[in-house]
Parts: structure tokens; C-alpha cells; sequence
């Protein structure tokens, strides 16, 4: 069993909010707890605005709880009422991540009515909102979140996985099922890469001078996952186009086969380049060795074409959106290492990428 960093997090953020709220003789620091587990979150700026609409939720609840309580009492069906209009609020201000926080609130406090319950009201809320400040001071103090390292990470294996599948594919040697179940777990890494690139996105910088680097940083990254998309785009066509491929007369199989090996090369050399650990003029022979193909590929394709349409054999149109899936793979990994070749030419002394040792990616 692995334990990521949230939920380390998780555990160190309710241990925080039950001690505090012990210390400051809370009658019920159970709630403190709960509210830690709710507000605790992937990043530093998504914790900030955690607290912010958690804190709004909360009061709209416990104000509601408190009205209801001394106009109405607490009466069952009272509170089910409450809760209706405290969720229906919360909507209409678009703040539904705390609407379960939020109801935990009105249910604390309509729990009672004892004669101090304005007194009770403002203890329980107070206790919910320690536990929401105790998992922000975790966010931010804590094992603070390295999404650049993580995503250079979450790119490189998604990359990697799906060149190793494409290789493999090309040679026939895999089971039609099990790469089935292998691409459908290649397509949630690559969500996970996106949700990864969201939270480096999100992440702040104070100088105008980092500002400038984490720009031109987050364009490079978009476009390393616009390509490895652009791959994992092959890999699907070749799987479901399997079949018609194999139908192929010998040369143009290996046209498409000695392009696709190209590209893949290609790739794994700029995903090297990217951090320095190749030469600029070192992919040069790589990128010119694939435009040779690129044209070759599409003569062969068109000169199929005519061939097939004389003899009213329309097979090689299935064909087409391979052709297409190379040709735009291509012209990603192009603009790549433009953009990788740019990064690398200006502004050296500030142009670092903080990667560091592989972390636990969750």
C-alpha cells in the first residue's frame, strides 16, 4: 500500500484540528476533524480558495441554523427544510464544494436548544472553522505539492508507456484484449497528466521575473501533452485499424512502419533534449530523416489510392486517418522542438526547470 502526500496530509490535518480544538476546551472537537478532512486539498491555491468558500458556506449555514432554530426549533422536518435552503444557496452562488461542509455545520447546530444556543451556535461554528484553518496551515506548511516535478514525471512514464505499446503493436506481438485494457489505462494517465499540468498552472509565483519563466514553462509543457496525445492517438488507430493494416501490400506497411519508428525516436530524443541531456544539432538528422519519410508516406498513400480507385477497392480509405495521425504527430514533434530550442537559446540564467528525483505520483 502506498501513501501519497495528501494523504499524510489528510491524517496530519485532523490530528492538528482535534488537538487545537482540545486545547481551546471545544465540547465537541470531533467537528473540527471533519471539517479538516473537507477542506483539505491538492494544492496551495486551491486550499486558499478552499477556505475562502468553505468560510462563506459556513456562515450562510450557521446563520440559517441559528434563524430556523429560534423562529421554528429544531424539528426534523425544520432542519431537512434548512438544509434544502442552505444547498439551494450554495448553488446559486456557485460554491458547491461546501455544501457538505456547510450542512455538517447546520446539523451541529440545530442539534440543539438549550437556553445559551446562540452561545452553542457560535461554539460549534467556531470548532468547524479551526478544523478548516488547521488544513490550510497543512496545505501550506506541510510537504508543499512539486507539480513541476510531478508533471515532467506524470509525462514522461504516459510517454514512455504508450511508445513501448505502439512499438509493440507494430510488431504484431500483443493480444488484441489486453492492449484494449492498456489503452483505456493510458487514457486516464493522460487525464491525470492534465489534472497534474492544472494544479502547476494554479500554482503561484511572486516576482514578475518567475512569472515571465513559469509562462514560457507552461507553454512547453502544453505542448509536450498535445504530443503525447498526439501519440496516444497512433496507438488507438493502430489497435482498431489493426486488421486493415495487415492488408496493406508489403511496402506501404513499411513506410508507415519505418515513419512511426522515426517519429518514436524522434520523441524520446526531444523528451531528452528537453532537460538537457542532448545537444541541439544531436536531433537535427532525426528531424530530417522524418520529413524524407513524411513525403514518402504520402506519395505511397496517394499512388494507392489511384491504384484502389481503378480497381473499385475502397480499403486503403480506412487508412486515411493513420496517414493523418502521422502527419499531425509529426508536425507536433516539430513545433516541440522549436519551442524546446527557443527555451533552451534564451535567457539561460533563469530558463531552469526544478526537477528533482521521481516523486510518488497519486
Amino acid at each position: 500500500m502506498k501513501l501519497g502526500a495528501r494523504i499524510l496530509k489528510t491524517g496530519i490535518a485532523i490530528t492538528l484540528a482535534l488537538v487545537l480544538a482540545k486545547y481551546l476546551g471545544s465540547p465537541s472537537p470531533i467537528f473540527a476533524g471533519i471539517a479538516a478532512i473537507f477542506a483539505i486539498q491538492p494544492s496551495i491555491y486551491r486550499s486558499y480558495l478552499t477556505v475562502l468558500e468553505q468560510v462563506q458556506g459556513n456562515v450562510i449555514g450557521a446563520l440559517l441554523a441559528v434563524v430556523f432554530v429560534l423562529i421554528f426549533g429544531n424539528n426534523p422536518f425544520i432542519i431537512g427544510l434548512t438544509a434544502v435552503i442552505v444547498i439551494g444557496i450554495n448553488l446559486k452562488l456557485k460554491i458547491n464544494n461546501t455544501i457538505g461542509l456547510a450542512l455538517v455545520t447546520v446539523l451541529s447546530i440545530m442539534e440543539s436548544t438549550s437556553d445559551h444556543f446562540v452561545l452553542f451556535a457560535l461554539i460549534r461554528f467556531s470548532t468547524i472553522l479551526l478544523g478548516v484553518l488547521s488544513a490550510f496551515a497543512v496545505n501550506l506548511i506541510f510537504l508543499p505539492p512539486k507539480y513541476e516535478t510531478k508533471l515532467y514525471y506524470k509525462i514522461v512514464y504516459t510517454t514512455e508507456e504508450i511508445i513501448k505499446w505502439i512499438r509493440i503493436s507494430m510488431r504484431q506481438a500483443t493480444e488484441y484484449t489486453l492492449l484494449k485494457a492498456d489503452i483505456s489505462k493510458i487514457k486516464d494517465q493522460i487525464k491525470r497528466m492534465d489534472q497534474f499540468f492544472d494544479f502547476y498552472k494554479e500554482e503561484r509565483t511572486h516576482s514578475k521575473k518567475n512569472r515571465y519563466v513559469k509562462s514560457r514553462k507552461l507553454v512547453l509543457f502544453r505542448q509536450m501533452i498535445v504530443t503525447t496525445n498526439a501519440s496516444y492517438k497512433i496507438l488507438k488507430l493502430l489497435h482498431r485499424l489493426e486488421n486493415d493494416i495487415l492488408h496493406l501490400p508489403k511496402n506501404m506497411q513499411d513506410l508507415i512502419t519505418s515513419e512511426i519508428e522515426c517519429l518514436l525516436g524522434y520523441h524520446e530524443h526531444l523528451m531528452l533534449k528537453f532537460i538537457g541531456k542532448i545537444k541541439v544539432q544531436q536531433t537535427e538528422p532525426i528531424a530530417d530523416e522524418v520529413c524524407t519519410g513524411r513525403r514518402a508516406l504520402i506519395h505511397a498513400f496517394m499512388q494507392q489510392r489511384l491504384q484502389e480507385e481503378d480497381s473499385d477497392n475502397k480499403a486503403v480509405y480506412h487508412l486515411f486517418p493513420v496517414v493523418a495521425a502521422i502527419l499531425e504527430y509529426s508536425d507536433h514533434l516539430d513545433h516541440l522542438e522549436t519551442l524546446i530550442d527557443s527555451f533552451h537559446s534564451y535567457h539561460k540564467d533563469i530558463n531552469e526547470f526544478q526537477i528533482e528525483d521521481a516523486p510518488e505520483l497519486e
